[in-house]
């Protein structure tokens, strides 16, 4: 059986869904930039508007659910 998978449509989303893989796997993503400009969309919308970040440095999202404490 073939099974239905939901796309993404907002940041929030996307967050829930990293954080739900994540919960109880004792995972760590680590991603290092140099001089990196990201233009964030605001919405998924062909017309969004996009807000600059640079970034330059290192970001960890780690997760850890309260039974493996």
């Amino acid at each position: 059986m073939s099974e239905a998978i939901e796309e993404t449509k907002t940041w929030p989303e996307l967050g829930i869904g990293l954080y739900e893989k994540l919960t109880g796997h004792g995972a760590e993503i680590s991603y290092e930039f140099e001089n990196m400009d990201v233009y964030v969309p605001s919405s998924t919308s062909a017309n969004a508007e996009h807000a600059h970040w640079k970034l330059n440095g290192t970001l960890k999202i780690s997760t850890r659910d309260g039974a493996t404490n």
